[in-house]
């Protein structure tokens, strides 16, 4: 009888230790926190229940039943595979990994936008006023918010929250704002029609946490591209300018004879006539001081610069630069289609990328001492590209006499240092000697660079001057400028040549590759009958063959 009660007690004792945990997590559950009186409940009913199945197992040899030993495995396995799962979501929640398989990358940020994101100064914020929470824009701004914890974002309902939506100026729905601090910028309009875009709110997210305005000056008064809206202006590539904090203003040095101080980057976009004399010695003498120059000169055309260019080693070649790969894509023979780029900041992100120049002029680069030269832009080698020298022929073609096989350069980016001296006193250029010419260099091989001589110890400062010379203005134009990689060689020589090296450089557009088949009546026909009668058939007579077999 004292064995039969004692085995009852156990019992009621085991059935305790359940209960004790049910009380516990119910406690927690309901006051939302874990203090001391549920883990007390907890820890006393695992204690019992544990106590009691190892009781259980000693009174019965339970452990020693194939039955159990097979159960535990199953039991063990079992909580293994929801171990390794718990494991595999706690890593989840705490570290990202994500695979971008789309050929261009159309869900991953560009490095512009990562590197902007990750050395953020102070939190911001991005409030969007919509009560509709487009899936497609709410993945970008996950992707901005995975790069670092100072970037925030909400969506907000203007009806509930009228105080905020009149805070920040909201007048319809679908209006995204910045807020950093005291500063709030509106970055755009989204609707069903425009999502949420990645460059304007880089743009917008690099306005508000930058500290400086660099100001650039574009020279008018030789027939040079218009500013604002017109046939073949560059009233997009302005604004470009205006969206990465760019501060940009007329300059006329008829008029003031000298470029400002306060002037980061000078651009002589695309001059129809010569440059005064006095004009072209305020840009030696503004280079000379440290200042930074972005000349796009068209053929046909003598800005009368060639003082100026000789000091840096760049000769503007007056042929016209001949592509006849450009036809696939619907580019004339006068259009280079460049895909080649030198290894240089500005072009480092470009890949093999399309960019493309109507009427382009060649540059023939030599070595100055003191100069450090990167091409930039290269055409395709000849046959494909050539340097023409017969500019009234309807018809082109390669005359070994008079024209220059490709590959060709279409743009350079050099560098100078300067010190304070030679600021007061240019010195004259040397005799430049000549690079070795472009046709013997390999389509692999990367854009040279020529090393800059070695120049004397000085105790002054040195200063480094930037010149980027492009032998083209057309593709910077309204039109085209939004096209391939056209506005980013723009950009990006402008962001390079202020010399503001934390700023990013632009971000080119992505656009998905148009993988659709265009098929004839007689194909899609063929499809039909081949999808719907042929290959049942082939199915069906297999079926027959294998039956015949087996019978």
């Amino acid at each position: 009888m004292k064995i039969v009660a004692k085995k009852k007690l156990w019992k009621y004792l085991f059935w305790l230790g359940p209960f004790l945990i049910a009380v516990g997590l119910t406690v927690a559950l309901v006051s939302e926190q874990w203090g001391l009186i549920p883990l007390v409940f907890l820890i006393t009913g695992i204690v019992i229940t544990a106590l009691g199945i190892i009781w259980q197992s000693y009174q019965t040899n339970w452990w020693k039943r194939r039955s159990t030993q097979a159960g535990t495995n199953a039991l063990v396995a079992t909580l293994a595979v929801l171990a390794i799962l718990g494991l595999i979501n706690f890593l989840g929640t705490r570290y990202h990994l994500r695979a971008d398989l789309t050929e261009t990358q159309l869900f991953t940020l560009a490095p512009q936008s990562r590197e902007l994101v990750r050395v953020l100064p102070q939190p911001v914020k991005v409030w969007v006023f919509d009560i509709n929470q487009n899936p497609q824009d709410r993945e970008l701004l996950d992707n901005y918010q995975r790069q670092s914890s100072k970037f925030k974002y909400e969506y907000i309902d203007p009806q509930t929250r009228p105080g905020l939506a009149e805070k920040f100026g909201v007048k319809d729905y679908g209006e995204v704002y910045l807020e950093s601090g005291d500063k709030r910028q509106l970055v755009q309009t989204v609707n069903e029609n425009e999502r949420l875009s990645e460059i304007r709110l880089t743009s917008r997210l690099q306005q508000l946490t930058s500290s400086t305005t660099a100001k650039v000056y574009l020279l008018q008064g030789h027939g040079e591209r218009q500013l604002s809206p017109g046939k073949d202006a560059i009233s997009q590539a302005v604004q470009g300018l205006g969206d990465k904090s760019f501060t940009t203003s007329p300059l006329n040095l008829g008029e003031t004879s000298k470029v400002p101080q306060d002037a980061a980057v000078v651009i002589v976009a695309g001059p129809k006539r010569g440059l005064f004399e006095g004009e072209v010695k305020a840009l030696q003498e503004y280079l000379n001081r440290g200042g930074n120059l972005l000349l796009m000169i068209d053929p046909n055309t003598d800005p009368k610069l060639n003082s100026l260019l000789q000091e840096w080693g760049v000769r503007l070649d007056n042929r016209l630069a001949v592509d006849v790969s450009g036809g696939s894509v619907g580019l004339g023979p006068a259009t280079p289609l460049v895909t080649e780029y030198g290894q240089h900041p500005i072009t480092k992100d470009f890949d093999n990328g399309n960019s493309f120049y109507r009427i382009a002029r060649p540059l023939e680069i030599t070595s100055v001492p003191g100069v450090e030269a990167t091409p930039l832009l290269r055409t395709k080698p000849y046959p494909n590209s050539w340097a023409e020298s017969d500019l009234q022929s309807e018809k082109l073609e390669f005359n070994a006499d008079k024209d220059l096989k490709g590959p060709l350069t279409l743009g350079v980016a050099l560098t100078r240092k300067q010190t304070p001296k030679s600021a007061s006193t240019p010195q004259p250029a040397p005799t430049p000697s000549p690079l070795p010419s472009p046709t013997t260099q390999s389509k692999a091989s990367p854009a040279p660079s020529v090393p800059s001589a070695p120049s004397a110890p000085s105790s002054q400062t040195a200063t480094e001057s930037r010149l980027v010379v492009l032998g083209n203005s057309d593709f910077a134009t309204d039109g085209l400028f939004q096209q391939q990689l056209n506005g980013d060689v723009f950009l990006n020589s402008v962001t390079w040549l202020s010399q503001q090296e934390k700023q990013p450089l632009s971000i080119r557009p992505k656009e998905p590759k148009n993988r659709r088949i265009t098929l004839t009546t007689t194909q899609g026909n063929l499809l039909i009958l081949s999808s719907l009668l042929l290959l049942p058939l082939i199915g069906f007579a297999i079926a027959v063959i294998i039956w015949w077999k087996r019978r």
